[in-house]
């Protein structure tokens, strides 16, 4: 049976899993950590991806992430490629060093974004890299260490976190380490580590309890969260991709998208992708860019190497032409 394709969209939430081919170690030492951590950093900040989570298993890594302009299967390719090519340098290997598809699950913000923050920094402790509460608010490796206020990660957005638990920074750290510490207790969380809706729901038993009841409720293996937001998820994902098909089936394609828009703004089809940072200028690529990356689905790598630009230089420049195009009451048609 072939894989179900991955769900995606700006702004949600994924629970990312790594693992090392045959569950084989992908970190050696502290320098492969190391490594890995500058390239995630430099990566997340590059294509501005929040990070809520992440820990450094021995043979896997969790990541919290929440999908920005820049699509996560790019985000994820740049990352796992570059770290690959590094780590087989350095121990003059060959072949694959990563499962050939990480794992992805697309999360319910409310109520599991605090759930899956707790989850992924408890693994250390779990696994006894470190042995108690205190080493993992020292831990380097994880996430954890950065909310406490113990290292600092730039790219870690521990803010958005924090203020889950209160708007004063002090009491926040405080009422954060008591849910971890919470949390020590309840051991391995199967439910949060997938999605589908038997751990949507909490396991078995809640599934056959809703059963009993006659009751039909939507799961499905991408997603984490409650019926109504698979629901939403899977409808906004198939709209997407009927409206893709059917833009793509009265033929307006990236050129039709040059043209519409030069018609829009008085300007010659050239003078949209031509480079330059004249107002008139950016404005038609701003335009440009967001139609051709939200309506037509195409990468903003793809439209870097079109335009010969920069990926982070589409990014804004797509955020850009949102903007604009709100503004002024603009529409495709």
């Amino acid at each position: 049976m072939p894989r179900k394709a991955r769900i995606d969209a700006p702004g949600a939430i994924h629970h990312v899993i790594v693992r090392g081919i045959e569950r084989r170690s992908i970190f050696r030492d502290n320098q492969d950590r190391n490594n890995w951590i500058a390239r995630l950093g430099a990566v997340l900040e590059d294509t501005a991806t929040p990070c809520f989570a992440w820990a450094l298993m021995a043979n896997h890594v969790h990541l919290l992430l929440r999908t920005g302009l820049v699509a996560l299967s790019t985000v994820m390719r740049r990352l796992l490629t570059g770290y690959a090519v590094s780590f087989n340098r350095r121990y003059r290997r060959h072949g694959q060093l990563f499962q050939n598809r990480y794992k992805s699950i697309l999360c319910q913000e409310d109520p599991y974004l605090r759930e899956l923050v707790r989850y992924i920094h408890l693994n250390p402790l779990r696994v006894n890299l470190v042995k108690n509460l205190s080493d993992l608010d020292r831990y380097f490796y994880s996430g954890h260490s950065a909310l406490m206020g113990k290292k600092a990660r730039s790219w870690q957005d521990t803010d958005y976190v924090l203020k889950l638990f209160s708007r004063r920074k002090v009491i926040a750290r405080k009422r954060y380490r008591e849910f971890v510490r919470q949390g020590i207790s309840e051991g391995r969380r199967p439910e949060l580590v997938g999605g589908g809706l038997i751990r949507s729901l909490g396991g078995w038993q809640a599934v056959k309890m809703i059963r009993a009841k006659g009751s039909r409720i939507k799961g499905d293996e991408r997603i984490l969260g409650d019926s109504d937001f698979v629901d939403g998820v899977l409808k906004a994902s198939q709209d997407k991709l009927e409206r893709k098909a059917e833009l793509h089936r009265r033929g307006y394609d990236f050129n039709w998208l040059v043209g519409r828009v030069a018609h829009l703004l008085d300007m010659e089809p050239d003078e949209v992708l031509k480079p330059g940072r004249y107002p008139r200028t950016v404005m038609a690529r701003s335009i440009l860019l967001y139609w051709a990356h939200r309506e037509l689905g195409l990468s903003t790598v793809d439209l870097a190497k079109r335009l010969k630009l920069s990926q982070p230089s589409v990014s804004q420049s797509v955020k850009r032409g949102e903007s604009l195009i709100l503004d002024r009451g603009y529409t495709l048609f």
